[in-house]
C-alpha cells in the first residue's frame, strides 16, 4: 500500500496539469504539430525570398533612375544669340536640342523688318535648321554640321565693294533686290564652356543657295528692271559667334 499511494498521487497531479492546460488553451486555435513544424521549416526560405525580392526591387529602381537621368540628359536644350548677326542688324535667336550622345539639332532664325536711313533696304527673314556631330560631349569642344536654309529678302542701297566667285555684291549700291532663296551647306565650329549654364560658340559654314529675284532700278524707287531672275550663290553661308544658355 505504501508503494501504490505515491503512484496514485503522481497520477492525480499529472491529470490536474492536463485539465489546467486544456482549460487555458481551449479558446486558442488548434494547430497540429506537423503544421507547426512545417511552418518552422518554411520561415527561413520565406525570409530569404523576401530579401531577394527587396534586392531586385532596389536594382529595378536604380535602373529606372539611371534611365530617367539619361533621358533628361538626352533632352538638354540650349538658347543662343549670334553676336555677329546682331552687329549686322540681324536680330536673331537659335534653339539647339540634344538628340543622341554626340548629336544635336540646331535651328537659328533671323528677322529684320525695318527700313534704314537714306532709302537703304535690309529687310529679310531666314531659318537655317541643321544637324551637328560633336567629337566629344555635346555642347562642348569641336563639332561639324550640315544645314539647310531658306527665306525671303528685300535689300539694296549698300555698297558691297566685293565680288565673290559669281556673286557681285557691288550691284547693291544702285539697285534693290527682292526675292526668295533656299540652299544647303556644311559647317565647322567650337564651343567653349564658361560655366554651368553658359557657353561661347564660334562657327563658320560654306554652301550653296538658289535664289529667284526681281531687281529694281534703285533702292528707294519702284521701277522694276528685271523680273524672276535666277542666281546660284556659292560661298559662306554661316558665320557666328554666339552666346549660349544651357537648360
Amino acid at each position: 500500500m505504501k508503494l501504490i499511494a505515491p503512484l496514485t498521487l503522481a497520477a492525480k497531479i499529472k491529470h490536474m496539469k492536463i485539465v489546467i492546460i486544456n482549460h487555458f488553451s481551449k479558446d486558442r486555435p488548434q494547430t497540429c504539430p506537423q503544421h507547426r513544424i512545417s511552418l518552422r521549416r518554411e520561415d527561413p526560405s520565406a525570409c530569404l525570398g523576401l530579401i531577394k525580392s527587396m534586392k531586385s526591387l532596389k536594382l529595378l529602381m536604380l535602373g529606372i533612375a539611371l534611365s530617367l537621368s539619361s533621358v533628361a540628359t538626352g533632352q538638354k536644350v540650349a538658347l543662343k544669340n549670334n553676336l555677329i548677326g546682331d552687329a549686322l542688324l540681324n536680330p536673331n535667336i537659335g534653339v539647339e536640342v540634344g538628340v543622341a550622345p554626340h548629336w544635336t539639332v540646331d535651328v537659328p532664325f533671323s528677322f529684320n523688318a525695318w527700313n534704314l536711313s537714306h532709302d537703304r533696304k535690309w529687310k529679310h527673314w531666314y531659318v537655317q535648321p541643321g544637324a551637328r556631330y560633336w567629337f566629344c560631349d555635346r555642347f562642348a569642344g569641336h563639332f561639324v554640321g550640315v544645314h539647310a536654309h531658306g527665306g525671303k529678302y528685300n535689300i539694296g542701297g549698300f555698297d558691297g565693294k566685293i565680288k565673290f566667285l559669281n556673286t557681285d555684291f557691288r550691284r547693291l549700291d544702285d539697285s534693290r533686290f527682292q526675292g526668295w532663296f533656299a540652299g544647303a551647306g556644311i559647317s565647322y565650329g567650337y564651343s567653349w564652356i564658361l560655366g554651368k549654364h553658359w557657353n561661347v560658340e564660334a562657327e563658320i559654314g560654306f554652301g550653296w543657295s538658289y535664289t529667284r529675284y526681281d531687281r529694281f532700278e534703285c533702292a528707294g524707287c519702284g521701277r522694276k528692271v528685271e523680273s524672276d531672275r535666277v542666281h546660284n550663290y556659292v560661298g559662306p553661308t554661316k558665320a557666328a559667334i554666339s552666346m549660349v544658355y544651357m537648360f
